[in-house]
């Protein structure tokens, strides 16, 4: 009997390695304590799991220059939201370089103690948008989904799982997450001269021609609060560049004579943006160095 068992047991040991190796891997769990900002990470078919970010841009809403009315309004809301109180999901499009990404990371930075929590999802992975939620639904903090410089072509899957998240499921949102997106483009699909050849009446004319236009519309619909951002004056662009100076130590005669050497930066580039600007000083303030 005792030789019958033990061979028992080693057929059901094998037979349950063989069934563990084709189960998926169990869920890593997030490390809550590792940081306020976190990456969802995903490899090959295993579940995807949420990474802290060890090391946090520190940019702060002081440093955004020339953006108040966007900075206002993105501030008040996420206020809001880590109050407990109602709040919209929020989109940030125009010029490119204008602040719209550091606009959220500072947004994290001004209330991180208040209990606001930042995920980074990356727009290959907004599929797992429902696992995220799920995942964050029972937990104190308030979390904003980050998806950053978002803009689908025709037929990608995760147009279609960002709309279901956002407003198009038989389950309520969480009230402990919001979706800010930013995006060079305005509806975040591409805007064709052909979208508007529907309006043409032949004898097999589309009877509904409007539908095309509207489903072009209908994602940026759903985010509640509408940011744009508009290209920096001359003046506008020499002052951030003055900021950014003087925070990596310059003297204000420094900064003054800079002036000359940051409008043939920014003419190189084809642009005066605060990104451009941010660069300009680091080149600037390192070779004085």
């Amino acid at each position: 009997m005792s030789a019958a068992l033990e061979q028992f047991l080693a057929r059901a040991e094998a037979l349950l390695a063989r069934v563990e190796a084709i189960l998926p891997p169990a869920r890593q769990q997030p490390d809550w304590q590792g940081g306020h900002a976190f990456r969802w990470r995903k490899r090959g078919t295993a579940p995807g799991y949420l990474q802290a970010v060890a090391h946090v841009s520190r940019i702060a809403l002081d440093d955004l220059r020339h953006i108040g009315p966007q900075k206002q309004q993105i501030e008040k809301n996420t206020r809001q939201f880590v109050l407990g109180k109602p709040a919209n999901n929020v989109l940030l499009t125009g010029a490119r370089g204008t602040g719209k990404s550091s606009l959220i990371k500072a947004c994290l930075n001004q209330f991180a103690a208040d209990g606001l929590r930042l995920i980074e999802v990356d727009k290959a992975d907004l599929a797992d948008l429902p696992d995220i939620v799920d995942l964050v639904a029972g937990r104190p903090e308030r979390f904003v989904v980050f998806c950053d410089d978002l803009s689908f072509e025709e037929g990608e899957s995760g147009y279609k799982a960002l709309k279901v998240a956002l407003d198009g499921s038989i389950a309520a949102q969480s009230d402990n997450v919001l979706i800010y997106a930013t995006s060079n483009r305005r509806h975040l699909l591409p805007e064709r001269m052909s979208d508007n050849m529907s309006y043409k009446h032949d004898e097999d004319g589309d009877l509904h021609p409007g539908e095309t236009v509207e489903e072009k519309i209908s994602l940026s619909e759903r985010f509640g609060l509408w940011l744009t951002f508009y290209p920096f004056k001359q003046a506008d662009y020499l002052e951030i560049v003055g900021h950014w100076l003087a925070s990596l130590g310059c003297t204000p005669e420094q900064i003054e004579g800079a002036r000359l050497e940051a409008l043939q930066w920014a003419l190189q580039r084809g642009s005066r943006s605060g990104r451009v600007a941010w660069q300009f000083a680091k080149d600037y303030a390192g070779r004085l160095a």
